[in-house]
């Protein structure tokens, strides 16, 4: 027999009674939380209010609307949902360190040796009662030795199996069916239920150990996970309860159902295996220095930086982790809280590269009446990956300087990204089009490497480079003699090309419907190099362009 127990924790509320947490105008009146699926709005959380007016979880919004009047809706937040849902696994590792998301709405908690922490199964249960009831949400919950099992008393416990079909329909059940399920308990004709059926019911959430199959005997197939098709072939089939498909023959319910149904009954009732996977823990860097007496000075704020730093850098280098973005909390006596942050082009531990950027901020910290407190976090890393430096020793020392981010260009990057912002320094990178305007990109510096080649054209470029503007002259393809462009007259002096440029058919570019283009350079009488091109016609009119000048 295992000696594991599995918690099964099922919030069916979390949408609604996350939003009420949030927005406590919302305690009052009926609450549906809405979502688009197949292009209509259905409910996909009630609150206790709504449900007692008798809405369910998936009912359209028009209809519930229908039935309740007063019903108040609001858009369904998915990422805020698994948020909360994260908040509360950190909660529930106060009673066992192995706890696992259920998403959407649950937590599984594997509970072996931890129960006689609080006084065994039940008073655990209370004990959790209380503290959900603290923070103002529903719960059901389930104990049982897998996690199947715990996770159908969560939902299902005291739920009876019911028939997708009428009274009319009930003789097309077919007779070798009701030949092979267990016969019918005296109490489906209206007996009183046995004793195993009952422990499901009301207060019996736990499953004894080795008592699964009692358990889970007498409630309906859907507590085995099983998908909606599949439950409704089942119910049609007569095969309403866990039950009846124990007494059925694996190898049949395999060809007909799929071997999802049989691997769900095994893993319900033990046979086969469904470790709880725990969540790593979230890795949190930061550092505090509580001071005695207040400070105020600039010198002794590096000082105590100077303390602080390198134990959040050697926390980060155990971790294999490089500071990108780091947030600097000075605490005054008053209770105001001076905060500033920086920037790093690269992530890094090394507290001689950190310390510099927050010298250069520090003349924003007002220190008003005193700083008591200072704390450093790095509130955004990324791994640093250790790689074999290979090759003589020159290229080992180049592989480690990279590793550790000591480039001059990093360092310049990062310090002026402290005074102007990281988002203000930028990098250009090829691109791969063959349109002019298309062949470079701008990217973030800090976070981006430098290019590490250009394939230039056979054909130079022109150094600025300017939307396409009107050349007026004849509409010819042969190079014009003189041309009139930016209000004024311009005569020939040398031309070479041309170059076609064809645009992408691929994407449907408003600077480019004017079809296929012939660039030629362009040197003027008065000096000028100019870049002109005739756009041969597309879904525009034809004619002469100028688009750059050289140096």
């Amino acid at each position: 027999m295992s000696n594991r127990r599995i918690l099964s924790l099922w919030f069916p509320r979390l949408g609604a009674e996350r939003l009420i947490r949030t927005d406590r105008g919302l305690v009052e009146g009926p609450l549906a939380v809405v979502a688009e699926q197949s292009n209509m709005q259905v409910i996909t959380a009630l609150n206790s209010q709504a449900q007692a007016a008798g809405l369910q979880v998936g009912q359209p919004v028009r209809d519930a609307h229908a039935m309740c009047a007063a019903l108040v809706t609001r858009p369904r937040n998915a990422p805020a949902e698994a948020a909360f849902l994260t908040v509360l696994r950190r909660w529930a590792g106060k009673f066992s360190p192995w706890v696992a998301e259920d998403a959407p709405d649950g937590l599984i908690v594997d509970l072996t040796g931890c129960t006689h922490l609080f006084g065994g199964e039940e008073a655990l249960l209370g004990v959790i009662e209380d503290d959900c009831a603290d923070m103002g949400l529903s719960t059901r919950m389930g104990i049982a030795d897998t996690l199947g099992a715990a996770w159908a008393l969560a939902r299902y416990a005291g739920q009876q199996a019911g028939s997708d079909r009428n009274g009319d329909m009930i003789d097309q059940e077919a007779r070798a069916t009701r030949s092979r399920a267990g016969k019918r308990r005296h109490w489906t004709k209206g007996g009183g239920p046995p004793a195993s059926v009952a422990a499901t019911r009301g207060l019996a959430r736990i499953a004894p150990p080795g008592q699964a199959h009692g358990a889970l005997g007498g409630l309906p197939v859907a507590a085995l996970r099983l998908e909606a098709d599949t439950v409704a072939q089942l119910n049609r089939l007569g095969l309403r309860r866990v039950g009846d498909l124990l007494g059925q023959p694996r190898a049949a319910l395999a060809r007909r159902f799929g071997k999802g149904l049989v691997l769900r009954l095994d893993q319900a009732m033990g046979s086969a295996p469904e470790p709880v996977s725990p969540a790593r823990p979230f890795s949190h860097f930061a550092v505090r220095m509580t001071l005695p007496e207040p400070i105020g000075l600039k010198d002794d704020l590096l000082a105590g930086i100077d303390r602080m730093l390198p134990r959040l850098c050697a926390l980060l280098e155990d971790k294999g982790r490089g500071a990108r973005t780091l947030k600097f909390e000075a605490h005054r006596t008053d209770q105001v809280t001076e905060v500033m942050q920086i920037g790093l082009a690269r992530p890094s531990f090394d507290p001689h590269r950190i310390r510099p950027l927050l010298d250069l901020k520090l003349d924003q910290i007002d220190a008003g009446f005193g700083i008591d407190m200072l704390r450093i976090e790095a509130i955004q890393t990324e791994p640093v990956h250790a790689k074999t430096a290979v090759g003589h020793l020159k290229a080992g020392e180049a592989v480690r300087d990279r590793l550790a981010g000591n480039t001059a260009l990093d360092d310049l990057t990062a310090r002026l990204g402290a005074r102007v912002g990281m988002e203000a320094i930028t990098r250009r990178h090829p691109s791969s089009s063959h349109i002019p305007e298309k062949t470079a990109q701008t990217l973030a510096a800090a976070w981006s490497d430098p290019a590490p080649s250009w394939d230039l054209p056979a054909t130079p470029r022109p150094l600025l480079m300017w939307p396409a503007e009107p050349v007026m002259t004849d509409d010819t393809p042969g190079l014009p003699a003189r041309f009139r462009w930016r209000g004024r007259d311009w005569q020939l002096a040398e031309g070479r090309g041309p170059e076609r440029i064809a645009p992408e058919w691929w994407l449907d570019d408003p600077g480019w419907r004017s079809g296929v283009r012939d660039y030629w350079i362009v040197n003027t009488q008065d000096g000028d190099r100019l870049w002109l091109f005739y756009a041969h016609g597309g879904a525009l009119s034809s004619g002469w362009f100028c688009q750059g000048r050289f140096a």
